[in-house]
């Protein structure tokens, strides 16, 4: 039963996936999305630009059918009435294609975001696998595209009928006028009746586009078991890291307890936290922890400092201070300077008699100076 649940898609792509992905062009895309952004780009240039190009062809018209016989003789002026034609046409004209270009452009990048691959111009003889074809032939995606085929149809055709009925008067009337009027009147009149087909293209466009990026989504699910197979690959075999890891912590343990016998002193709880400070004047600003550890640690550097005759100095609440706020080979916070330093003088005075040389000092005070936002 786990095995099955681990071979079902249920998981959400990863990142790298995705990433792999679209590296091979296997990206969200919705084709009716980019035509009709670009068909209402197109119609959208024709209404703003339809004038010009109007006014433009116009004058070339004019122009070209105005020729007399001294015209007709001279050669050169067949390249003069091409100039001209260009130069009049070629700035309204130019002027839509960019604004088709940059409709082109937001179309089809507006879903998935811009990428460029040369995977999937390249060759591969997948491609020609006959099976693959009919596979996509009779597949639920050629279902789905036959759906929205016959759905474009019915909202194109259903549009133009529409627009024909609404301008049909308007239509009729351009047979009654005389040029310009009629050449302008028709290119207003193409331009709204266009813009009114391509708007009808939104409506596919608005279903597609949720459908390719949850179809997208979908496909790129990966079991439980490609998730964990990624997962060791990208970051490692958990198994090998956890031998690193507790490597690592046995070599820190070593080296932790290698420092013990070189401290000045060991502070306790006195059973659950032990504490090593070592402090050396003119090369360490504070007092540096050089090993800690609870419980089991605990026991094992106190051990130790007995061992090498560490003095072992009991106060619980200096020894969960010091624990929680210090890492090892770091000085204490300026706020247990105080608590540490009666410490430290304690244990020097306690040297000190015990050579023989001095009284015997006085108990170290139980209360230790330990700001409130140290005491754990």
């Amino acid at each position: 039963m786990s095995a099955d649940s681990d071979m079902e898609k249920t998981e959400d792509p990863t990142g790298k996936k995705l990433e792999q992905a679209a590296e091979k062009g296997n990206i969200a895309r919705s084709r009716d999305l980019a035509t009709a952004f670009v068909l209402m780009g197109s119609s959208l240039a024709l209404l703003v630009f339809g004038s010009q190009l109007a006014h433009a062809t116009l004058t070339v018209c004019r122009r070209l059918f105005s020729l007399n016989l001294k015209d007709i003789q001279d050669p050169y002026q067949m390249f003069n009435g091409l100039g001209t034609a260009v130069n009049e046409v070629m700035p309204p004209f130019m002027k839509m294609i960019g604004v088709i270009v940059i409709a082109g452009i937001v179309g089809n990048t507006l879903l998935g975001g811009y990428n460029f691959t040369w995977y999937g111009a390249s060759f591969r003889i997948s491609k020609l696998d006959p099976m693959a074809g009919i596979k996509r032939m009779f597949g639920v995606q050629s279902l789905v595209e036959l759906i929205k085929s016959i759905l474009k149809v019915l909202v194109v055709g259903g549009g133009a009928y529409i627009l024909l009925k609404i301008f049909f008067d308007d239509i009729m009337a351009l047979s009654l006028m005389s040029s310009p009027d009629d050449i302008i009147s028709a290119m207003y009149l193409l331009g709204w009746m266009f813009f009114g087909l391509c708007a009808s293209t939104l409506l596919i466009a608005a279903i597609d586009a949720p459908y390719q990026k949850w179809s997208h989504h979908n496909q790129m699910k990966m079991t439980k078991q490609e998730v964990k197979d990624e997962y060791k690959n990208s970051e490692g075999n958990p198994e090998i890291k956890s031998r690193i890891r507790g490597m690592q912590i046995q070599i820190s343990r070593r080296r932790m307890m290698q420092e013990v016998p070189q401290a000045d002193v060991i502070v306790t709880n006195p059973t659950h936290y032990s504490v090593a400070l070592k402090y050396e004047q003119g090369r360490n600003r504070a007092p540096v922890v050089v090993a800690k550890g609870v419980d089991q640690m605990a026991f094992y550097i106190r051990q130790i400092a007995e061992s090498h005759k560490v003095p072992i100095i009991q106060s619980p609440a200096l020894a969960r201070s010091i624990y929680y706020t210090t890492e090892i080979d770091s000085p204490i916070p300026e706020q247990l300077f105080a608590a540490v330093a009666q410490v430290l003088a304690y244990v020097y005075q306690l040297k000190v008699y015990k050579r023989g040389r001095g009284s015997k000092p006085k108990p170290l005070a139980k209360d230790l100076p330990i700001p409130e936002g140290f005491r754990h």
